[in-house]
């Protein structure tokens, strides 16, 4: 078992400190499969940085590992736990957790997705009072929340269960429908993005790392940010810009794609790249710690995705002022406007795709008014401020149900 802490940077603008006197705030710990770069991750470290340092202590536990995306963490009092989990039902990881609660002796518990509904039951054992979990979108195996063995274990769960977080109204409707929840018992409490860090370039298109030779003045650079799985489909998006530059080889000139990420598709979509003859048109830089920039190189940003929670990318882009095209699935519908952010194209149509990636191609314009839309939509709506504040509130809400107080009044 491993057991870091968060790496002591410069605190957030207006955090609070720990109070004075022996009484310190209440501890939330946070059950994942594994911290590493990843939107839900990203979620949970942005939500302990911003969350006020008097209202609630946090430490994370990793079912299985954890890299230096730990050091995203800007307070060096959190600590990070890797269980070192074996695939499938490993009860010696199970004890560890336990083990580790009854150590910390957390006021709440908060987990997420089902791959750490085990850690539910396992803290109800270790005298946890207080259990939230959220879920936050699916994988290859369970696209569409139909997987019979998931559906029964989250019902069979659901008396350990004291509240939900669903990240869609999408997904809360599913918690509702298939797993049985009442809507009483579910939150929507939607990600948020950091608008100060993700912001539109001061003047036109930022330049990237691949150079003024990539992006010349007049050409529409359309990009996408993501792990390079099945679930991400970029597949979809490369084979609608190879079918544009096909039917419109004047575009050759005119159009150049970002695909930024790394995972076991990578060789499959740059390998299409080469074989259409459209390496020089196409940059990849691999998995990259620092996107805002990236976002600010391109015009256009482009998630396929097969299924989404709510995309932690969409809201970044939309922040940096950029339009959006994306498959209308799960949350994106939430966060994507048509023709006022972007618009929306049905999951794998290589010819929907191609055709909107044509349209704002040729339309300067309709790109300014529907970037600028989806600045003020992520501004107005999908700040950070407003995550925390409602997770705030979902946490209070839990303790006051235990203890009749909320926050560090809770200790």
């Amino acid at each position: 078992m491993n057991i870091a802490t968060g790496s002591a940077t410069t605190r957030m603008p207006g955090a609070g400190v720990q109070p004075a006197g022996d009484a310190a705030p209440p501890l939330i710990v946070h059950v994942i499969q594994h911290l590493i770069i990843g939107g839900l991750e990203n979620g949970i470290v942005n939500l302990i940085n911003n969350m006020p340092r008097e209202r609630f202590r946090h430490a994370i536990v990793c079912l299985s590992h954890y890299s230096n995306f730990r050091d995203r963490i800007q307070y060096g009092d959190v600590q990070v736990i890797a269980l070192g989990k074996r695939p499938g039902k490993d009860l010696r990881s199970y004890l560890r957790l336990w083990r580790v609660l009854r150590e910390l002796r957390p006021a709440i518990v908060h987990t997420r997705n089902v791959a750490t509904l085990d850690a539910i039951v396992v803290a109800w054992l270790a005298g946890v009072r207080r259990r939230l979990h959220g879920e936050h979108g699916w994988d290859m195996h369970d696209l569409h929340g139909r997987n019979r063995k998931y559906r029964l274990y989250r019902r069979l769960c659901r008396p350990f269960v004291d509240g939900y977080v669903a990240v869609s109204e999408h997904m809360a409707a599913w918690l509702h429908s298939d797993i049985g929840i009442r809507r009483a018992r579910i939150r929507h409490i939607c990600n948020g993005v950091d608008v100060s860090r993700f912001r539109p370039a001061a003047e036109g298109r930022e330049q990237s790392a691949a150079g003024p030779g990539f992006a010349a003045d007049g050409t529409v650079v359309f990009g996408t940010v993501g792990r390079m799985q099945p679930v991400k489909d970029q597949i979809t998006l490369v084979r609608a810009f190879l079918a544009l530059i096909e039917r419109r080889p004047e575009l050759r000139s005119r159009v150049r794609l970002m695909l930024v990420g790394d995972g076991p598709c990578r060789a499959e979509l740059l390998g299409m790249v080469e074989v259409a003859g459209a390496a020089s048109l196409v940059w990849a830089p691999g998995a990259c710690e620092d996107i805002a920039p990236l976002l600010r190189a391109m015009d256009v940003f482009v998630l396929p995705s097969l299924n989404e929670g709510i995309s932690n990318t969409i809201l970044e882009a939309m922040a940096s002022g950029l339009p959006v095209i994306a498959s209308d699935v799960g949350g994106n519908g939430e966060l994507v406007r048509p023709e006022v952010t972007g618009r929306l194209v049905a999951a794998q149509d290589v010819a929907a795709m191609a055709e909107a990636l044509g349209a704002y191609t040729d339309d300067a314009e309709r790109r300014r008014e529907h970037g600028a839309a989806g600045r003020r939509r992520a501004a107005e709506q999908f700040s950070l401020g407003i995550m925390v504040d409602r997770y705030l509130s979902a946490y209070d809400d839990l303790l006051v149900a235990r203890y009749g107080v909320a926050g560090a009044a809770a200790s």
